[in-house]
């Protein structure tokens, strides 16, 4: 009789509260926040909304040339080249292409990500905190996630897409691997891959400043999991080799599960972490972006002022750098309420509480942490720790505090941990319409803390910003001394070219060859064939030994020449291929100059794939084959 009862509490709980309802409701509240992508125009004057259109732009003429992994971005420094997508993942600009082929404008399709990363980032925090604290709980996280003041800094003031769609993929981590840890099982397993190296791939920096939480978050349910299987007072010498059998058990599906995320993501991240040592790293640490000018004052946590300016050093910022007076507060609320709540008696119901009090410390523990590095007093772990130095800005940890405070006002409506079904002896309560409304309530005030900061400046670009042209990307470099990254092998950075000075005519740039060193007579004439985003093809007439042909493109190693034979002026046989190192740079941008033989040929310049980035394709190729084949043979053995 009892479990008829529970199950008729369960059905009728359903029809109440049917599974989809928090869904809808997160999908609803969720339109405001989309409102100001909507209206028309585009928001110019935030921090990387132009940048995200010219990766984009970028990112599209690689495509048109057949290049569906890109690299390389021609166009940066001034038409010298540089390596942006060896360091910068691509996830979010693949995003944004897909828009943009399926006809969308270069903004449109920018604004059309930044749209969907809010109705995901809601949906990823709710299905979190649902599978372990309810539905209620979820719907109010997955809201509080969204309206968070620094999750809309990043969407409307920073403009910052690459950290808007990872932000995405910090509840879906902290999900899937809790989820390998207390229910192991191949769902559980597939999801944790597939959320770590969607955050690879979105974001390197946000990944990096994360993996701290993840691994203390996972440590959290190890311990939890291994203290149900043998409690620590029950530990002894004898019980160290078990002990440890039982840690390495309960921790191997979170191991394999990171291994194989980080495999996924081994396109793009195993040359990111093995070649970010050929860039120019001076350029963007120290002056401007030295962490220790812009650490945040306590006032500045609880200002509700709110800015469209950047960081400055000095506690007299034009942008917020707030945590939320409503967010917070209910935060503090939700610990209160949590902690006042009678243990259960039931031996499994009891076990739940405590599970859902340990979530509740961790995250309440994890606001403290990110606060404190935030603060002037963290100057010592910013000076001597070199993780804590990923964040670049201290004020960069609000990205953690959006997640734990988030979390913690759910804990108001939290449903109270239930026994399993073979432990339960009374009919199940059917959850009270008032608890829902309250969970309804919680998301309007919420939302209606931040109603005064969902905006946009829309703006018409400057003639620096576009309209979006080879002309404007030339005019923006110059103007904000941006998207000029250079690698390690240049002596200078450029301030102009004769590339960008063509484009600003209006001529088109239909090769890199440095004329300016070919005399075109009897000694040495060249003749341009094809000319491609990464490769130039062109004939060559040599009338002496050992010469250089120069390029105006910055040598990046993956750089490589060959030489065909001339057969009727055209490409015949391979003579030979010509590796280049930085021994052949001849100019201070680092230009390319390869050396070449005498006589009549062909010579093509291709930036093609290291040992390192083929190895890296290999390792995504077979990390994406092995969980496919997991999922088959799963399919066919449940059949």
């Amino acid at each position: 009789m009892p479990i008829v009862s529970q199950r008729r509490g369960e059905r009728r709980a359903r029809i109440i509260a049917p599974p989809w309802l928090a869904l809808g409701l997160v999908l609803l509240f969720s339109l405001p926040a989309l409102a100001p992508f909507a209206q028309p125009g585009y928001f110019w004057g935030a921090h990387d909304a132009r940048h995200n259109v010219y990766f984009l732009f970028e990112f599209n003429r690689a495509w048109q040339d057949g290049i569906f992994f890109p690299r390389w971005a021609p166009d940066f420094a001034f038409g010298y080249g540089y390596p942006f997508w060896i360091v910068y993942a691509p996830l979010a600009t693949y995003l944004s292409q897909a828009f943009h082929l399926l006809g969308f404008g270069w903004e449109a399709a920018v604004e059309l990500v930044f749209g969907l990363s809010i109705i995901a980032s809601g949906l990823a925090m709710a299905g979190f905190v649902t599978s372990w604290a309810g539905r209620r709980s979820g719907l109010v996280a997955g809201l509080a996630y969204i309206y968070i003041p620094y999750h809309l800094v990043d969407l409307y003031v920073r403009g910052a897409l690459a950290e808007s769609v990872a932000l995405v993929f910090l509840p879906l981590c902290l999900w899937a691997f809790r989820e390998t840890v207390r229910r192991p099982r191949l769902s559980a397993f597939g999801g944790a891959a597939l959320a770590f190296g969607g955050l690879m791939l979105t974001s390197n920096l946000v990944a990096l400043v994360f993996a701290s939480v993840l691994a203390a978050y996972l440590l959290l349910h190890v311990l939890r999991r291994l203290d149900a299987t043998q409690p620590w007072r029950d530990w002894s010498s004898e019980s160290i080799l078990p002990l440890l059998g039982n840690l390495l058990h309960l921790s191997l599906p979170s191991l394999l599960a990171l291994a194989l995320g980080f495999g996924l993501s081994a396109a793009f991240s195993l040359p990111a972490l093995t070649e970010f040592r050929f860039v120019n790293r001076e350029q963007w640490y120290g002056q401007y972006y030295n962490p220790f000018n812009h650490f945040v004052t306590w006032s500045q946590l609880f200002d509700p002022t709110w800015g469209f300016g950047i960081s400055q050093p000095g506690p007299n910022d034009p942008i917020s750098f707030q945590l939320g007076i409503v967010p917070f507060v209910l935060s503090l609320l939700g610990m209160a309420a949590l902690l006042s709540r009678r243990p259960p008696t039931a031996a499994a119901a009891r076990a739940a509480s405590a599970d859902l009090r340990a979530e509740a410390w961790f995250f309440a523990i994890l606001t403290l942490v990110a606060v404190y590095l935030m603060l002037p007093a963290s100057a010592w772990a910013w000076q001597w720790l070199p993780n804590v130095k990923f964040a670049q800005f201290p004020w960069r940890y609000l990205m953690l505090t959006a997640v734990s405070l988030s979390v913690l006002p759910a804990l108001l409506v939290a449903e109270s941990p239930r026994p399993p079904a073979a432990e339960q002896t009374a009919a199940v309560k059917t959850p009270s319409p008032m608890a829902g409304l309250a969970a309804v309530g919680l998301c309007g005030l919420l939302l209606l803390g931040s109603a005064a900061y969902l905006q946009v400046q829309v703006r018409e670009p400057t003639p620096q910003q576009g309209p979006v042209s080879y002309a404007a990307l030339m005019r923006f470099e110059q103007s904000a001394n941006e998207m000029t990254g250079v690698p390690v092998f240049n002596r200078e950075i450029p301030t102009w070219s004769a590339m960008a000075e063509a484009h600003v005519r209006g001529q088109p740039v239909t090769t890199h060859v440095d004329y300016s060193r070919v005399p075109q007579d009897l000694t040495l004439a060249v003749d341009v064939r094809e000319h491609g985003s990464a490769h130039e093809l062109v004939w060559v007439h040599s009338g002496l030994p050992d010469q250089r042909l120069a390029f105006n493109i910055a040598y990046f190693p993956g750089w490589t020449a060959y030489l065909y034979a001339d057969e009727n002026d055209r490409p015949g046989p391979l003579l030979r291929t010509v590796p280049l190192s930085e021994h052949d740079i001849v100019g201070p941008y680092g230009q390319i100059g390869v050396p070449i033989p005498e006589g009549e040929y062909f010579l093509l310049l291709r930036f093609e794939d290291t040992p390192v980035r083929m190895l890296g394709r290999m390792v995504s190729a077979l990390s994406a084959a092995a969980l496919l084949l997991a999922w088959v043979v799963r399919g066919r053995w449940r059949r």
